[in-house]
């Protein structure tokens, strides 16, 4: 009797864990019995039978002080991963964005054993900053899965082989979703306008974007006493979030809530990420936040070589939501902002058009990428064994 497949997955971040869920799905609908999943990951991967050897909420870690604050945290965790495998001796690693984590698996698993497959799901944004992390990454693995039609050529120029699987983000399922349940639970009158207020999935990205979030929707209460604030808080932050927008905000958790409140939405205000791209596939116009630290800030300024930070924006190559960064993001900017949606339907509605249509250009509508990237997965190994 032959083993199972031994397929390791490794993801430090809520966005990567929801990609490894769907990979692992994918692949046991395709192997049934004969594969077996090992790694590192969140709920999602926990329910796919990715049992983690630790919380991945501790590498949820943002900026260049906090990353130097984190390195030896970081790096224990990286042992206890690496650990993990030497025990388990996948047939396949598979290591899904969190850049500075994965990288670091990688290059110690490559020491443990020079034969494993290792495969990087979700590429460094090159063609935004850092263009060297292309050859760092060629040199460590040995295919690239990206969720972007535009990273290939960036990393096939330093010889790594890259296939375009597709953003699962792309694919979120609103079929289930209803808004009107969601104000029937919270008691939300049926024509109240409903601000969604999403800051992040990292503790680091709450403490810096609630608090600008905060002094805005006090000043937009304050001009509309009828709107109505939820937040969808991620699991890696719900204690917090609760704790910091108790008695002004409905705070709701699970993948369901968070859904049926953007049906329920008028108009969002979101942290910078796979968020963004969510509302967009929703419907909802919205407006975009983002601080780091400053000297993480500081440095990127001088290394990035786009204008934009959101996706859709970046496919656009416009602003087709704004985007308040920085000593930009605070209460004042954002109030007007947002305000300026609550109170046009028009612009709504122009926005949420400008939206969709940069979701064609991301490639919307395509094949499922989990379906992609477990094809792109069994095709690698087979071309090994052959």
């Amino acid at each position: 009797m032959t083993r199972p497949l031994c397929v390791m997955l490794v993801a430090a971040e809520a966005s990567g864990d929801d990609r490894g869920a769907g990979l692992a799905r994918a692949l046991r609908a395709r192997l049934g019995e004969g594969v077996r999943f090992v790694g590192v990951g969140g709920a999602r991967m926990a329910a796919e039978g990715v049992q983690s050897p630790f919380d991945i909420a501790q590498l949820s870690i943002l900026g260049l002080l906090e990353g130097l604050l984190a390195y030896r945290k970081v790096v224990a965790r990286v042992q206890d991963t690496v650990a993990l495998a030497q025990r388990e001796r996948p047939d396949v690693a598979i290591l899904i964005d969190s850049w500075g984590f994965t990288l670091r698996v990688a290059q110690q698993l490559r020491k443990l054993d020079p034969k494993l497959p290792l495969i990087k799901y979700v590429a460094p944004q090159v063609w935004a900053t850092r263009p060297g992390r292309a050859r760092t990454l060629a040199a460590t693995v040995d295919h690239l899965l990206s969720i972007h039609v535009f990273d290939a050529p960036y990393f096939e120029a330093e010889g790594l082989p890259t296939t375009f699987v597709g953003n699962s983000a792309l694919t979120l399922d609103f079929s289930g979703a209803d808004g009107g349940r969601l104000r029937r639970d919270l008691g939300i009158a049926p024509e109240a306008p409903v601000l969604l207020v999403l800051p992040g999935s990292r503790p680091g990205e709450v403490s810096r974007i609630l608090p600008p979030f905060a002094e805005a929707v006090a000043i937009l209460k304050a001009q509309r006493p009828d709107l109505q604030i939820v937040i969808p808080a991620a699991p890696t932050v719900a204690d917090t979030v609760k704790a910091q927008a108790s008695g002004w905000a409905h705070v709701v958790e699970g993948e369901g809530a968070k859904l049926d409140a953007m049906k329920a939405a008028t108009v969002a205000m979101a942290c910078s990420g796979t968020v963004t791209t969510e509302l967009a596939l929703a419907g909802v116009p919205m407006v975009v936040g983002y601080r780091l630290g400053a000297m993480t800030h500081a440095i990127l300024k001088r290394l990035i070589r786009t204008p934009y930070i959101t996706l859709f924006n970046i496919a656009a190559k416009a602003f087709v939501a704004p985007e308040l960064v920085q000593d930009d993001c605070n209460g004042p900017n954002l109030a007007r902002e947002v305000g300026k949606r609550l109170d046009d339907p028009t612009l709504r509605a122009a926005q949420v058009e400008a939206q969709s249509a940069a979701l064609l250009k991301m490639g919307r509508g395509g094949p499922d990428p989990s379906e992609a990237a477990a094809d792109a997965v069994l095709k690698l190994l087979a071309e090994r064994k052959s």
